[in-house]
């Protein structure tokens, strides 16, 4: 069939200022016709109808700020206002792959080629829309490809499709999107992220309010090495799709990678708001609760962490979006496993528990908790049996993911060994384990809200009473990881007992700046005082 032209629109998604998030209640508008509000600019041209036309420019919006269930339900609201709508069939498959949450199941496999399929025997098809649904079909393409293979296959895929068509943004942003989809764990080079970020930045030179750019230049830059570079791009995404919630929550991943953590607490509180204001799933609410429970607990706000661990872990197991059902178990692992080790509850940290119901992979976080406690409190029958507890659900998770790419380093199993070895005096062994967790973290990064394994080896030397080497370790990862309590207070600790007065003096005074607004007792924030007046009686 011809295309119709003359029905294509370049309607915009516009751009509503942050105070219209107050008053928004549906992301759709009030289906009178205006075009939808709040998340950001959108130009995809398509054959579809006039009416399909704005409602398909919603859904690849929501698609841009992983808005993955609102956008399923507008894309099939589109196929019904106009079944030969080729590309909508493509834009409910893209809603089923989440390249940078979590794998697709059998059954959405199988739904994805179905809508492919559907796509592909529509009669409203220009060649370009042809090649988007065969660029998606690689990846849902029936098989038993591994997930990264598919990955792979889909990028290489869209590289075409942009080479093809050089003046198509949304091929291009969707390319950058499939080289950090298909960026593989061992990869530590971090080539197919900055590849995205060179594209990206071409876009947003010339469309600074695309919310995808500046979505996936965070994801991109989500590193030590790259986050600084990300930082006018995070304080403009919230900015350019105030009606994500994800959106709006997004910029704490630099935040939280540059140790921003007052701009980290407001992101998060900010995004939780959106979430509940518009009905969104638990996740949504759940995800930037977790970053700020982080920031709380970097900035001593522990009474504001405990709360927020406190109404996490009581959210019932129901909400949850399509693919992140498992989210409920990772806040019960996650949360409380956090706030003990890192308010250094050791006894809380080594008796914590796995929920029932809990898949091996969550497991696995309980367990490694367990395993840092009784590494701290030297409890070597607790911490030998956390450690045979971790590697056997770490056994169970690869054969229940039997798809998913083998870990060249496991983080958890790394660090729970190297606790048990310092528990038994083999210091030599736990510092050797901890080694190859460093390098990769030295590299890509740790997760923005765990713990860094090079602070754990500095821990470490600190307590065997060797403080220079200690105070080494946590020069070098404030760097990679600036502003974290237990890092500044260890490298002021260090520093003090190698009696290096003025660093000492230096890390306590930013960790009393950081925690202006803490609300604990931690008895590091009392020594810090201390330390600091001692200072100011010595010099007047």
């Amino acid at each position: 069939m011809r295309i119709r032209s003359d029905f294509v629109l370049c309607a915009v998604v516009l751009v509503a200022s942050l105070t219209a998030v107050a008053q928004h209640e549906h992301h759709g508008g009030t289906g009178k016709g205006e075009p939808p509000a709040n998340f950001g600019e959108i130009h995809f041209q398509t054959s579809c109808s006039p009416e399909a036309q704005t409602g398909f420019q919603l859904g690849v919006a929501e698609l841009h700020s992983f808005e993955y269930g609102t956008a399923e339900a507008q894309f099939h609201k589109v196929q019904q206002q106009d079944p030969g709508c080729a590309i909508a069939y493509w834009g409910e498959a893209m809603s089923l792959y989440h390249p940078l949450w979590n794998n697709p199941s059998k059954e959405d496999l199988t739904e994805g080629w179905k809508l492919i399929e559907k796509g592909n025997a529509a009669k409203e098809k220009s060649p370009r829309e042809g090649e988007y649904l065969e660029a998606l079909g690689a990846f849902y393409k029936p098989g038993d490809q591994l997930t990264e293979d598919r990955a792979d296959t889909y990028s290489n895929a869209m590289e075409k499709l942009h080479t093809t068509h050089p003046e198509d943004e949304e091929a291009a942003i969707f390319y950058a999107l499939s080289l950090l989809g298909s960026e593989s764990p061992s990869d530590t080079s971090l080539s197919h992220a900055r590849k995205a970020v060179a594209i990206l930045n071409e876009v947003l030179a010339k469309d600074p309010n695309h919310p995808g750019v500046t979505h996936y230049i965070i994801h991109a830059s989500d590193n030590p090495k790259m986050a600084p570079e990300a930082l006018a791009a995070a304080r403009q995404y919230a900015k350019i799709a105030p009606g994500s919630a994800h959106a709006v929550h997004m910029p704490s991943h630099i935040f939280a990678r540059l140790g921003l953590w007052d701009e980290s607490i407001q992101s998060n509180l900010a995004a939780i708001e959106v979430a509940k204001k518009a009905g969104e799933a638990t996740e949504y609410q759940l995800h930037p609760m977790d970053f700020l429970m982080y920031a709380y607990l970097q900035s001593g706000q522990d009474e504001k962490a405990r709360a927020v661990e406190t109404e996490a872990v009581a959210m019932t197991n129901r909400g949850y979006g399509h693919g992140r059902e498992g989210y409920y178990y990772y806040v019960q692992a996650h949360f409380p496993a956090m706030v003990a080790i890192e308010t250094k509850d050791w006894k809380r940290a080594e008796s914590l528990q796995p929920t029932e119901g809990s898949k091996a992979g969550m497991k696995e976080m309980t367990y490694w908790a367990q395993a840092v406690g009784a590494g701290h409190l030297k409890d070597v029958p607790a911490a030998k049996q956390a450690v045979e507890k971790l590697q056997a659900a770490v056994l169970e998770d690869e054969k229940e993911n039997p798809s998913k790419e083998k870990r060249t380093v496991n983080t958890d199993l790394n660090e729970g060994k190297a606790w048990l070895a310092y528990a038994e005096d083999k210091n030599d062994e736990a510092f050797a384990l901890l080694q190859p967790v460093i390098e990769r973290q030295d590299a890509v990064g740790k997760g923005e809200v765990e713990l860094p394994a090079r602070e754990m080896y500095a821990e470490m030397l600190l307590e065997l009473k060797r403080p220079k080497e200690a105070l080494e370790q946590y020069r070098a990862s404030l760097k990679t990881d600036p502003n974290r309590f237990n890092g500044l207070y260890g490298a002021a600790k260090a520093a003090e007992v190698a009696e290096q007065h003025e660093e000492a003096v230096a890390y306590y005074k930013q960790l009393l700046a950081n925690c202006k607004d803490a609300d604990g007792t931690r008895s590091e924030l009392t020594h810090a005082r201390e330390m600091v007046k001692s200072e100011t009686v010595t010099g007047e």
